[in-house]
């Protein structure tokens, strides 16, 4: 089903890869990874569709990690090279989409931001009982649903002040514009956006979980992390499958696993697979190579040094050469600059999103350089790492503060659309 809804993306993405080549600009020409007229016209004539239906496929390869984004152009995502030969890189992708679902299907212009950010933020709750109802739901039942969890988080909003003076003003529960704005349209609109991602079926009055969408709740409501291979099934591996082996591990074990794998190959050789395998798309993988570097110690020095040319790796590199250097690893992030440092923290975080629980991603918060959200936001929006949009999706869904999330959800639109 994940194959079915993103095929038609997947074709477009396969397109421009291969019309416009490696490094190609055609596809970005006004800077803000939308295609450009003539690249749309070229793509219908070529594909037998629409400018609108390749502009829409397109934006759907975005948001799905099928393209991703540097600066003004785009290239091809890890998850389109994964596709004939990975069925969770399709996976993850679908999963990426319907995150993203009130960006993949914006809302008409007339409806309130302050009302849409509360739709969107009591969305997960409305789709946890369309799966535990497992068939269809009347929309005046997930009306009712939406209007509870709505005023739920209007009430947590409102600050008690436990010490009010006599002349004090009330505070506000919510935005008066947002309190006044009916929810069915609103309602309407997200059943109707997340059906177009596939989630869901929507009609007759009644809306109904897809299999995919029941599964894509499942997960999120149980956390469900993919059991670790057996620390012995992981030396006979090649080192992106020993990561991959490694991921669940606990550190200690993670490293006695390392230097297993390492002791039954040449070093050379070992370093050399595993600095391949930080250059994938994959930022976990990224993050467990240059951990296994660290285990390899002086012999991986000259391989790490020849990287520090390479955006992608270059953060990593310069923390594996401090703490190589005798530097303390609570220290060594200093040798970064604060654009380095944004773009790691912004790559861990894909990883959190992928592989992680969201509790981790909102506790990533912590590790950012910045001193508060809006200046992180801004820095982040500005850094231009490919995984940006899905990575405040991912954080907007899972913090708990409704502001903050509708902070980061503004940013990750932004994002989206070259504001």
């Amino acid at each position: 089903m994940a194959r079915s809804g993103l095929a038609a993306a997947a074709r477009v993405a396969r397109w421009a890869d291969a019309a416009l080549g490696p490094g190609g600009d055609g596809a970005t020409a006004d800077g803000k990874a939308t295609l450009s007229d003539a690249t749309a016209e070229r793509a219908a004539r070529a594909l037998g569709l629409t400018p609108a239906q390749v502009r829409a496929d397109w934006d759907t390869a975005r948001l799905a990690g099928l393209v991703e984004v540097h600066g003004g152009t785009a290239r091809p995502g890890w998850r389109l090279r994964a596709w004939n030969r990975d069925d969770s890189a399709v996976l993850r992708g679908w999963v990426a989409l319907c995150d993203a679902w009130s960006l993949a299907y914006p809302e008409p212009e007339e409806y309130e931001p302050a009302a849409v950010a509360e739709v969107v933020t009591a969305m997960p709750q409305v789709l946890s009982f369309l799966q535990l109802s497992a068939g269809p739901v009347p929309v005046p039942q997930l009306l009712d649903l939406l209007e509870q969890r709505v005023t739920e988080l209007r009430t947590e909003r409102c600050e008690v002040d436990y010490a009010p003076q006599a002349d004090a003003p009330r505070p506000a529960l919510a935005d008066p514009a947002a309190a006044d704005a009916p929810l069915a349209p609103l309602l309407d609109w997200a059943l109707r956006a997340l059906a177009s991602v596939g989630a869901l079926t929507y009609g007759d009055g009644q809306a109904t979980l897809t299999p995919l969408g029941s599964w894509a709740v499942w997960v999120k409501l149980e956390q469900i992390c993919v059991a670790a291979q057996s620390p012995a099934g992981n030396i006979e591996q090649g080192a992106e499958d020993m990561l991959r082996g490694c991921a669940q591990l606990r550190p200690n074990a993670a490293r006695a696993e390392y230097r297993a794998w390492l002791a039954a190959r040449p070093v050379g050789s070992a370093v050399t697979e595993l600095i391949r395998a930080a250059r994938g798309e994959d930022a976990l993988l990224r993050g467990l190579a240059f951990e296994a570097l660290r285990v390899v110690g002086a012999p991986a020095e000259p391989a790490v040094r020849t990287v520090l040319g390479e955006p992608t790796l270059r953060p990593y590199a310069l923390l594996w050469l401090a703490e190589h250097d005798g530097a303390d690893p609570e220290d060594a992030h200093e040798v970064l600059t604060r654009e380095e440092a944004t773009w790691l923290w912004v790559d861990t975080a894909a990883a959190v999103a992928d592989h992680g629980e969201a509790p981790l991603l909102v506790r990533h918060l912590e590790s950012a350089v910045q001193p508060t959200v809006p200046a992180l936001l801004n820095e982040v929006r500005a850094v231009g790492h490919p995984r940006t949009v899905q990575v405040l999706v991912a954080l907007a869904a899972a913090h708990p503060d409704p502001a903050l999330a509708k902070a980061v959800r503004r940013a990750a639109f932004q994002v989206h659309t070259g504001g």
